[in-house]
């Protein structure tokens, strides 16, 4: 048998090393890609704060004595709960006592002057019916009676007198003991003690008249806690009292607390170099949990405009500009065009143009994820 040329034999091993370069070594890998089935589920309509939101208190009161002296009694430190009325920081009120027993004093002595100016005149009206008893009986002359008339009616207007003086007596007690009572401050409704800034011994200077200074003492209601929160204002006529919420708070990081809506701001906010925004106001859904919350913490809200249950839904994040999505068929990427109805940041509910157990592309994070490529979800072989 005739052997073949060399040159063939050359070219038939190079021709074979092509074919195996191309379907062995060169052959195109399918790309990973992230993959989220199409599912039927509940998408929420729904918007957030522009900027973060702020935990606050509606009874806060930072409160401070109304006139200076030297600080006596401080009976409740920082974190101390109080009840309404208690005692919170008392000045020294020996000044203050003094007048209040002095001001009694002079209610003793009033009264004593108006019983002794009384009885004078209940006297002289006695003696007065004897002398015109006698009058009539011709035995009093007419000037001993005028006598006894002017007598009665000076006494009368003294016991009057007496009696007005008595009242200002009583008066000035009111007085001093609201003086007295300006010495001390009191918790005007129960709360925690969130802050102290003086000591027994320092002397405390009351604000002048529009020169503001800081406050002694800050007492919160914890039961009172709300979140605020800003919002855009192209939606301030979306949100509504009474709206669903949804709460994130810093110190509660991972957890979603339930919250209603209360109130939003009948203006907007128009801040240099900000946007403009309106303040809506949130109430905690659990008391409890509002209670654990500090006053100052960031909070973000979640205010939910409307839901849809049991519909087709994919991430959001697949969906491309102009509606153009990746679905995962057969080992390769399909390029598809759908139409959505409700969406938020994290569902969409699809009208058209996918079907529910169809795997859709989550995240496109490089170049060859494309339509027409071969591609592997993740996790699978």
């Amino acid at each position: 048998m005739r052997r073949p040329p060399g040159w063939v034999v050359v070219v038939v091993v190079i021709v074979a090393a092509a074919a195996v370069l191309r379907f062995v070594v060169f052959r195109q890998k399918p790309v990973l890609v992230e993959v989220a089935r199409v599912e039927f589920g509940t998408v929420e309509e729904t918007i957030t704060n522009t900027r973060a939101g702020t935990v606050k208190a509606r009874r806060r009161a930072k409160l401070s004595p109304q006139i200076g002296g030297r600080v006596v009694e401080l009976p409740y430190r920082k974190g101390a709960r109080v009840e309404a009325g208690a005692l919170l920081l008392r000045l020294d009120d020996s000044v203050q006592a003094a007048q209040v027993r002095l001001a009694q004093e002079q209610v003793k002595a009033a009264d004593s002057q108006a019983h002794q100016a009384c009885l004078g005149a209940e006297l002289a009206e006695r003696e007065l019916h004897r002398g015109q008893a006698l009058a009539a009986d011709g035995i009093a002359s007419a000037q001993n009676l005028d006598t006894l008339q002017s007598t009665r009616d000076q006494t009368g207007a003294a016991c009057q007198t007496a009696q007005a003086t008595l009242g200002q007596a009583r008066a000035q007690v009111g007085v001093a003991e609201a003086g007295l009572a300006l010495a001390t401050v009191r918790a005007p409704f129960s709360g925690v003690v969130a802050d102290c800034s003086t000591e027994v011994g320092e002397w405390i200077t009351p604000s002048p008249p529009g020169v503001p200074i800081p406050a002694v003492l800050d007492l919160i209601d914890p039961g009172s806690v709300y979140i605020s929160a800003p919002i855009d204002e192209v939606d301030s006529e979306r949100v509504k009292p009474g709206q669903e919420v949804r709460l994130t708070v810093d110190s509660r990081p991972g957890e979603k607390l339930a919250g209603r809506l209360v109130r939003v701001a009948p203006y907007v906010l128009d801040v240099l170099e900000q946007n403009r925004t309106v303040e809506v106001e949130v109430d905690p859904g659990d008391p409890q949990v509002a209670a654990t919350l500090l006053p100052g913490t960031s909070a973000d809200v979640e205010v939910v405009l409307a839901r849809r249950e049991g519909v087709p839904r994919i991430p959001t994040a697949a969906i491309a500009e102009g509606g153009k999505i990746l679905v995962l068929v057969g080992g390769r990427l399909e390029e598809r065009t759908v139409t959505t109805r409700m969406r938020n940041w994290q569902f969409a509910e699809v009208k058209s143009g996918v079907a529910a157990g169809e795997r859709v592309v989550v995240t496109r994070d490089s170049p060859e994820i494309k339509g027409g490529a071969k591609a592997r979800a993740k996790g699978t072989l």
